[in-house]
């Protein structure tokens, strides 16, 4: 395979998710869709659909070969390392009263849509299970750290364990993770009804939510992007996941595991991190501005990361 069928590929992995996030900037702009669409149609994506999708995707899984503990273990190490690193980085870098705001936007990535989009176009039902069981380890890390960094930097703030753990076990995605594992482990059948009907209800969680993630965009935003913005971005878009994935490398993963791993590390800034950020009164302004220009840059660095990791051969 020449370079070029080798690039063709990787964009039909990567062109289809990102085309669907331009497609959302496109329709805001065009004002067929509004505000009060994507807050409803965000809503249901984080409520029914992508839990419905993650259930279904694991109790159809192979567990032998979907719940890989090394490949959990490695993705959680891999995180807290990223989340300490990013610190140690912005305590030197970045003003006291933004230091928070910038690691929870250079470490958090938005896995439970682009990171899954990605993992489903890529590697097909063994991405989406594999991948939801990791949404599992990542939400419950991504939380609690969040919270941790925030508060330090914020006045008045403090960590907050008990509603942090409520909220946790409130999550719709880790409840359709647990849901799911006995159906999984005992292989209990359910109805084909239930199948066929439940395929359709998950079938709008990808295009629907990544139509979202495009309508709130703001490339007006963007051009009042600060440093401490772009510094962010370019953490966590370039200097995170190459880490990360050169690491991986090295500990022996490789091939669909090491790909898996790549697209989680290399999702953008999730959209939560936004409303963390609103939460505790920050700065909000560089919270959003993190969000649309990681959002963007993925479009290019995930596609050429893919490529890379194809043409060495690691994937």
């Amino acid at each position: 395979m020449n370079l070029l069928e080798l690039f063709a590929r990787t964009l039909d992995v990567t062109l289809p998710v990102f085309a669907m996030v331009f497609v959302g900037l496109g329709l805001k702009r065009l004002k067929w869709i509004d505000s009060a669409f994507v807050s409803t149609a965000s809503a249901l994506v984080f409520k029914a659909t992508l839990p419905t999708l993650i259930f279904l995707s694991l109790i159809k899984a192979d567990l032998s070969v979907a719940l890989d503990v090394s490949l959990m273990l490695f993705f959680a190490v891999a995180t807290l390392g990223q989340f300490l690193f990013s610190w140690g980085w912005a305590r030197y870098r970045v003003a006291p009263q933004d230091r928070g705001i910038y690691v929870q936007g250079a470490f958090r990535g938005n896995c439970g849509i682009v990171g899954l989009a990605l993992a489903a176009g890529m590697y097909g039902n063994y991405g989406l299970s594999a991948g939801s069981l990791l949404l599992g380890v990542v939400i419950v890390m991504y939380n609690a750290l969040s919270v941790i960094v925030l508060a330090f930097y914020q006045p008045g703030q403090s960590t907050d364990w008990r509603s942090l753990l409520k909220h946790v076990a409130k999550n719709p995605l880790i409840i359709s993770v647990f849901a799911a594992l006995p159906f999984t482990a005992l292989s209990i059948p359910l109805p084909s009804w239930v199948i066929t009907s439940g395929n359709y209800f998950a079938s709008l969680t990808l295009p629907l939510a990544l139509i979202c993630i495009g309508a709130t965009l703001s490339v007006s935003s963007m051009r009042d992007s600060s440093q401490v913005a772009l510094g962010a971005s370019l953490m966590k878009m370039v200097t995170l996941p190459v880490l990360s994935t050169v690491a991986a490398w090295l500990v022996g993963f490789s091939g669909e595991q090491l790909g898996l791993l790549f697209l989680f590390f290399a999702s953008p800034t999730a959209a939560a991190s936004f409303v963390m950020v609103k939460a505790i009164g920050g700065n909000v302004a560089l919270a959003a501005n993190i969000i649309a220009i990681t959002t963007l840059m993925a479009s290019v660095t995930v596609t050429l990361g893919v490529f890379a990791l194809r043409l060495l051969g690691w994937i």
